[in-house]
């Protein structure tokens, strides 16, 4: 009997945009454009008001920068460029001023490596409230800024709306910036990808963590978010892995027969872009019934066993501490360059 499909209980942990829409059947409620600089990619997806239903995320405009690696200087310098005309685009959409004032909030957790992203550019960014509110004499380049890292309820037992909402009283700033790490539903965009949107954030959402949306219609203000994906979850990593196996089983089998294929070492045989091209049949000599799977069907199946166990773990790669510094780095160069003219 074929295995009957159940996905409600196992919704794919994910916070891009991008991933939720690869996995819309419909192909309705929504508007794609992407667009290349050099071996960066931008994604720009609108979501309308069938979107909204449809694929279950808000109405609104999201922006995603795909990249390579951002520890390469000449890549960060490139990213950078790419980064401050799209901060610049949101700021005229908002009709945002020169003179508005704005307020950074740096979600997450500084004692998490993964989650720190938040904090750590929260303190990298430029300040000036405080010399505007001295009435000392500001140059004109440099807006009014304020930054706050109001941390994990955890950690303060504040609902974190809460404490943005007393800060936005007490601020009065024109619009934010929220900035947070996400998670992701495929190891190739972890650490790689940077989503912009006007839709607000759910503060621990890819994590099943839900705190709190923070959004205009929730703040009173224009919000803008950024967010990178540090994390996935093991199912993910097993499902990921499963087609690794399939695609590269296929790209051994499309390239048998090629003389100068032999003489190619295994660690230079990259088939990930490779389109599986295997009989059901093959699939199974592979892997068994495992192999005959669909993507969703898979997924199930490994959530079914991890999960009851307790096995669902959060993973994030080894080297998270440099990388994190480094995305870090670059959205508070972005920012500082973006709201000042500097």
């Amino acid at each position: 009997m074929k295995h009957e499909i159940d996905l409600a209980k196992y919704e794919v942990r994910t916070d891009l945009i991008s991933e939720v829409i690869t996995d819309n059947q419909n192909k309705q409620g929504y508007q794609r454009k992407v667009s290349k600089d050099g071996n960066i990619t931008i994604e720009n997806i609108v979501i309308d008001e069938v979107g909204e239903q449809v694929i279950h995320k808000k109405k609104g405009n999201y922006e995603t920068i795909y990249f390579d690696d951002i520890t390469d200087k000449t890549n960060y310098e490139h990213l950078l460029q790419v980064m401050i005309p799209l901060l610049k685009e949101f700021y005229k959409k908002e009709n945002i001023s020169d003179q508005a004032t704005c307020l950074i909030i740096g979600l997450g957790n500084k004692m998490a490596t993964p989650d720190a992203l938040g904090p750590l550019v929260s303190d990298k960014v430029i300040v000036t409230r405080h010399l505007f509110s001295l009435g000392i004499s500001v140059d004109k380049a440099y807006r009014n800024v304020a930054t706050m890292a109001p941390g994990v309820m955890g950690s303060t037992g504040i609902e974190t709306k809460d404490i943005i909402l007393g800060l936005i009283e007490s601020v009065k700033p024109d619009f934010l910036i929220m900035i947070d790490s996400l998670a992701a539903s495929s190891i190739e965009r972890i650490n790689k990808t940077i989503q912009l949107t006007d839709t607000g954030i759910h503060p621990g959402s890819g994590i099943g963590n839900n705190r709190l949306e923070l959004s205009k219609e929730t703040l009173g203000v224009p919000v803008l978010a950024i967010g990178v994906p540090t994390v996935v979850d093991a199912v993910t990593i097993v499902s990921n892995t499963i087609d690794y196996i399939l695609r590269h089983v296929s790209y051994e089998k499309s390239n048998l027969n090629k003389h100068s294929f032999k003489f190619i070492s295994p660690n230079l045989k990259n088939a990930s872009n490779h389109e599986t091209n295997l009989t059901e049949q093959e699939k199974s000599e592979v892997l068994g019934m495992v192999g005959t799977l669909n993507p969703d069907e898979a997924k199930q199946l490994i959530a079914e066993v991890l999960m009851p166990l307790g096995y669902n773990l959060i993973v994030t790669p080894k080297e998270i501490d440099f990388v994190i510094k480094k995305l870090s780095d670059l959205i508070a160069e972005s920012l500082n360059k973006s709201l000042h003219a500097i």
